[in-house]
């Protein structure tokens, strides 16, 4: 079951202009996300999807894989990363190599380890599930049953069972994608056009390891933790 590791890493940043290449705690920051990848045991090739030529060329230099350059067009802010993983699986299987798992490592999360990948990679075999996802618990306060919304005014409950739950204690626990890592059968994607599938198995991350660089002050408190490990 050959797997792959997919690394899509674009130029254009505009939370933190050239993000992928700048130096975070003296490496660049697609440093982390290749380090892990290539240290996790269990990916047969690990890939860099970029149209970038100073991303590929830092890419090169961390070990990765860059087989193809991303055309311009799946590059821009609003390109879905749908489309991304298609284009990078057409041209793999237009060179004759054709992987059946694929694990989407997004270089903004550089707090990811190798147990990370191989946690999800081992969860979606054993289960036989159509994909694993990296998730951390949400504190009680933002879950759904204890959160409100404003309609015309006036405070309301967001969830209708949300005016029974007055303590936050007594909220479900709830939980959001905190893309550490995303592992998926290319048959998934064949068979519903997405990366999720039926059947979506949750990888659950400690919050001291989850940090998405999107800010500024996201690159500071990366910064932070790196420091202190």
């Amino acid at each position: 079951m050959p797997v792959l590791g997919l690394i899509p890493a674009r130029e254009g940043s505009k939370g933190v202009p050239g993000k992928n290449t700048r130096l975070l705690g003296g490496r660049p920051l697609l440093d982390y996300t290749a380090r892990a990848a290539l240290e996790s045991g269990v990916l047969d090739r690990v890939i860099l999807s970029t149209e970038s030529a100073a991303i590929a060329d830092c890419g090169r230099r961390a070990g990765l894989d860059v087989p193809f350059m991303r055309p311009a067009a799946l590059a821009q802010d609003d390109t879905p990363m749908l489309p991304v993983v298609e284009h990078a699986l057409g041209e793999l299987e237009g060179a004759g190599w054709h992987p059946d798992v694929v694990v989407l490592l997004q270089p903004t999360s550089p707090l990811r380890t190798p147990a990370h990948i191989r946690s999800a990679v081992e969860l979606l075999r054993a289960s036989g599930a159509d994909s694993v996802v990296g998730v951390v618990l949400l504190p009680l306060h933002l879950s759904p049953d204890y959160v409100m919304r404003i309609e015309d005014g006036r405070l309301r409950p967001f969830l209708p069972d949300g005016a029974r739950v007055i303590r936050r204690q007594d909220a479900r626990p709830a939980y959001v994608r905190d893309g550490t890592v995303y592992a998926f059968r290319t048959a998934t994607l064949q068979r519903y056009g997405s990366i999720y599938g039926d059947d979506c198995r949750p990888l659950l991350i400690d919050p001291a390891d989850s940090l998405s660089i999107d800010t500024p002050a996201d690159w500071v408190a990366a910064e932070r933790a790196l420091a202190a490990r």
